[in-house]
């Protein structure tokens, strides 16, 4: 007899844990369907409020810089993907939790979605810029979730109740037969007899049957789940596609440059397979920011303010800026979180406005040292103001290889400052300069432990032949090297732990831009490792001292092995 009471335990624990899994489901359909119709209503409404991208971007402002650099050393330029694929793998798991919990203490399922959808309304009022028909988004997303969960739970708890209904119907069934096989011949046939009447009324019962209720449920599971998908892939098909923004920038034709770049030498480029160009086409431009929602700037009403420790303050609208003697000029930019060797660095034509004529308008006072740019969506890079008011092509651009400036790189103005790495410079979508000091305010990356100032180091990279296997004979060696301002005046390589061979150098485009360097080698077989150094045209040596990225830049020789093979 005590056998009993364990075996109704186990029966109840595994019915408990059967109905997990159709609970997970119920949430995962709700928070699926919520989001994806809020991601749909921010494409429609034309917002920046996008619940999952808002969540994403507040995780990177609140990311510790050891964390951005974890994830764009692991995946690069597709941080911002891998970024949103965790935040939509934790709201899954989430919902699923929350689905379970609705299932076993109602409300609190509900509750928890609700708790989700209120840190994603959060997350949409930190934005920049702001405005209350942004929290439409996340809303209609919390409410659409809260009502699909609890009626997916309630369509969950009647298939339930039905199946125990028809277990207990069997039961009774099975239990009078087995009374009737031991009991005397004359209850036997009478035990029959209601046997076959409890039967009967089963069968003829017009009750639905247990397994209707839950292919019922599943099916709008399924299809909350399934439109919620379809109505988020169509919200960023929209955004991407039918943005006025979008329009705008197609149809502008930038005025000719009053100042003309100088031509690209004959001799900039090598013709070897692999080596990438000197000018760097914009799809193939490197993208690194914190924006994971491209912010859409309207040129009609964009404007740019400075102020601060000036004398004057200036505003200058985009018409403004277009009517200005426009220069061109071609420079390198590089992310002060490329590696050794790494990929973030790109080299194009710029074309806009120097930015010490814009000053000079405004007139910074004597103890300013700093200018602290904005962008429209509320990031932040403090330059040195001395790189704004020199000689250099530091200039407000709006052209990039010929084009407006792309989406993902800035449209409809950014700045182009060379020598300093982009965290310092490099401010895309820019609406605000303010002169002022570096002892009164951070900027983003310098609140975060990255240094103040950030010059670009001297470096080079090994681009061919690429790690890996190669055949014996003869090879070329090459890639790029860099030392903006100052030039590079000669590249070596060495093999093994041989001697520094010197390289030939691609003709220079400008000091502010990389060049070309190529060694022909006839490698012979077996395993060799190949290293790279630069030397300026000042007599910097490339260290071999390897550093780190934080926080101002990595040093070290590039270096890579080859498996030579006869």
């Amino acid at each position: 007899m005590s056998s009993e009471p364990s075996l109704a335990v186990a029966q109840s624990r595994r019915g408990r844990l059967r109905g997990a899994a159709p609970a997970g489901l119920a949430g995962i359909g709700a928070a699926a369907l919520g989001v994806g119709l809020g991601e749909l209503t921010a494409a429609f409404l034309q917002t920046t409020a996008s619940p999952i991208v808002a969540v994403g971007a507040l995780l990177i402002d609140l990311a510790p810089p050891w964390a951005k650099d974890t994830a764009i050393a692991l995946f690069g330029t597709a941080d911002k993907i891998a970024l949103i694929a965790l935040v939509a793998v934790v709201l899954l798991v989430v919902a699923a939790i929350a689905g379970v919990l609705e299932r076993a203490r109602p409300p609190w399922g509900r509750v928890l979605i609700g708790l989700i959808a209120a840190i994603g309304a959060v997350a949409v009022a930190t934005r920049t810029p702001f405005s209350p028909l942004d929290t439409v988004p996340p809303l209609l997303a919390m409410v659409v979730a809260v009502l699909t969960l609890q009626f997916l739970a309630k369509t969950l708890a009647d298939a339930e109740q039905r199946a125990r209904q028809r277990s207990r119907e069997s039961a009774v069934v099975v239990a009078v037969a087995r009374g009737s096989a031991v009991g005397a011949t004359g209850r036997a046939a009478a035990s029959v007899s209601e046997t076959e009447g409890s039967a009967g009324v089963e069968v003829e019962s017009t009750a639905t049957p247990a397994g209707v209720d839950r292919r019922r449920f599943l099916i709008y599971s399924g299809a909350s789940l399934v439109v919620g998908v379809i109505a988020a892939a169509s919200g960023a098909a929209l955004s991407a596609g039918t943005r006025a923004v979008t329009a705008v920038r197609e149809a502008i034709a930038l005025p000719a440059a009053a100042v003309k770049a100088a031509a690209v030498p004959a001799g900039a480029q090598f013709d070897i397979p692999g080596l990438p160009p000197v000018v760097t086409p914009n799809a193939d431009f490197y993208r690194i920011d914190t924006a994971l929602s491209v912010p859409l700037v309207n040129p009609e009403g964009w404007s740019l303010r400075i102020h601060g420790l000036v004398d004057n303050e200036v505003t200058i609208t985009w018409d403004e800026l277009l009517a200005l003697p426009l220069e061109e000029s071609i420079t390198t930019l590089m992310c002060v979180s490329n590696e050794v060797g790494g990929g973030l660095i790109g080299n194009a034509l710029w074309l806009g406005y120097p930015l010490r004529e814009l000053l000079k308008r405004a007139g910074p006072q004597a103890d300013a040292d700093m200018v602290l740019s904005k962008s429209a969506d509320g990031w932040t890079a403090s330059t040195p103001i001395g790189a704004l008011t020199d000689d250099r092509n530091a200039i407000l651009a709006v052209g990039m290889n010929g084009e407006p400036l792309p989406a993902e790189h800035g449209f409809p103005v950014r700045m182009v400052v060379p020598g300093l790495y982009g965290y310092v410079s490099a401010t895309k979508w820019v609406v605000d300069l303010e002169v002022t000091r570096f002892d009164r305010v951070n900027a983003y990356w310098t609140d975060r432990g990255w240094s103040a100032e950030g010059p670009i180091k001297i470096g080079s990279r090994i681009d061919v032949p690429s790690a890996g296997s190669l055949n014996a004979g003869p090879t070329t060696i090459a890639g790029f090297a860099w030392q903006q301002h100052t030039g590079i005046e000669a590249v070596e390589v060495q093999i093994d732990d041989g001697e520094w061979m010197p390289t030939q150098l691609a003709a220079p485009i400008s000091d502010d831009t990389w060049l070309q360097w190529k060694l022909d080698w006839d490698a012979p077989a077996g395993e060799h490792s190949v290293r790279v150094r630069a030397t300026s045209s000042d007599g910097e040596v490339q260290t071999d001292a390897r550093a780190n990225v934080v926080p101002d830049g990595a040093t070290g020789h590039h270096e890579i092995t080859v498996n030579v093979t006869a």
